[in-house]
């Protein structure tokens, strides 16, 4: 069965590896730092959950349900250095990445609400419940992967 953020246990496991995260937390590939992966993170987070909206990238609108059966069509992680989309690009960022990562926590835990809301990726369109919850998961352990945590 494949990883879903909706379940309790799978998403504990998450926050303790997100609980590892430090100023020192440094990035194994990609260009970000820990600060702007944790802005990244919580950007998309509130494009999962419907706080933010972004209309549809076009490249999406024509291969974006193509592209979301290599994302959840199996228990295989998201490769390196898949490109970002635009909206949730952070560059040049620094903070308090103890806040930051609270945040993530806190809309992370906000997944525990089984209200299966409309959710509409940027990218790959309108998503399943299932398919968010795996998709979540998989872009969740993709960058603690991608910081070693």
């Amino acid at each position: 069965m494949m990883k879903t953020i909706f379940d309790p246990a799978t998403r504990e496991e998450l926050i303790a590896r997100i609980n590892t995260l430090n100023e020192q937390s440094t990035a194994q590939w990609g260009k970000m730092n820990i600060y702007e992966m944790l802005k990244h993170c919580i950007t998309y987070e509130q494009m999962m959950l419907g706080k933010l909206r972004y209309k549809r990238a076009f490249i999406g609108l024509l291969f974006g349900k193509m592209a979301l059966k290599d994302f959840v069509g199996d228990d295989r992680a998201i490769k390196r250095n898949v490109p970002t989309l635009p909206q949730l690009k952070v560059k040049g960022a620094n903070g308090n990445v103890a806040a930051e990562t609270s945040k993530w926590i806190a809309l992370l835990e906000e997944y525990a609400a089984d209200d299966d809301r409309k959710i509409v990726h940027a990218f790959f369109g309108p998503l399943t419940w299932e398919q968010a919850g795996q998709l979540v998961y998989k872009h969740t352990d993709h960058h603690l992967r991608q910081f070693n945590s």
